[in-house]
């Protein structure tokens, strides 16, 4: 049986790839699966220090497997795959190939970085099948705007790239024939930052605001002082200092 999910790794970064084009790299339970086990195996890899997740086809991917929902059956893990997205070490990039709907957004969301093409379309379908964005609500809300968010869930309407950028979906929506290079522009950036202090800095948006400003000074000042204090701190100033690239540079 053919793999859905095809990895390739080359100077420090690894490649994720939807491999399901016949349903257009929707959540079927075996895709999620083997999604979640490729996910945490370049995890582990000491020698991965940058994610990039694409897909092959036209569509980035389409939501959940209906036809498998229909038939019954325990449905795939989602939240698991999310939380192991949004929660990794390592910063994860989407590089959308092409539309997404649903649950494809989650995915989208969960990654720390996302770069569409301009050409690419973008819902949240859910309502007009009688169901809602549940799941993925979870992820979506901490990366849209509010009030789009409330529009998209409620109307399903299909929207741009552009309007994916204005309200937090993307990051960047290039022309498609630019898709590679700015991808390479953040994962060539994000080699540049030290390992440990890639994953601290993940967690920061999530971190602040907290209850209040005192206490918000309170922890960062704490969190400022470790990091200064560690080994990458000090080997990081040390090649500034001496004008050469950090140990951690592949």
């Amino acid at each position: 049986m053919e793999p859905l999910v095809r990895l390739t790794a080359e100077g420090g970064v690894a490649t994720v790839t939807l491999d399901s084009p016949r349903n257009r790299n929707a959540l079927s339970s075996r895709l999620v699966a083997e999604l979640r086990e490729t996910l945490t195996a370049v995890t582990a890899d000491d020698s991965v220090r940058v994610v990039v997740l694409t897909g092959t086809g036209p569509v980035f991917c389409a939501g959940a497997d209906l036809k498998e929902q229909r038939a019954g059956g325990a449905p795939p893990d989602v939240p698991g795959l999310l939380t192991l997205i949004w929660e990794s070490p390592k910063p994860v990039v989407a590089r959308l190939n092409g539309p997404a709907r649903a649950g494809g957004l989650g995915l989208v969301t969960a990654c720390d970085i996302a770069v569409g093409p301009d050409s690419a379309t973008f819902a949240f379908s859910e309502v007009r099948l009688g169901v809602v964005p549940a799941m993925i609500a979870v992820t979506c809300l901490r990366r849209m705007e509010p009030r789009a968010a409330a529009e998209y869930f409620l109307t399903g309407e299909v929207f741009d790239a552009r309007r994916a950028q204005e309200i937090g979906l993307l990051n960047r929506a290039v022309p498609p024939e630019e898709l590679d290079a700015t991808v390479a522009h953040y994962t060539g950036m994000l080699l540049r930052g030290a390992p440990e202090a890639l994953a601290v800095a993940k967690r920061l948006p999530r971190m602040v605001p907290g209850a209040s400003v005192a206490e918000d000074f309170a922890r960062m000042a704490e969190l400022s002082a470790e990091r200064f204090a560690s080994e990458e701190a000090q080997e990081g100033i040390a090649a500034f200092l001496e004008k050469r690239d950090p140990r951690w540079i592949p």
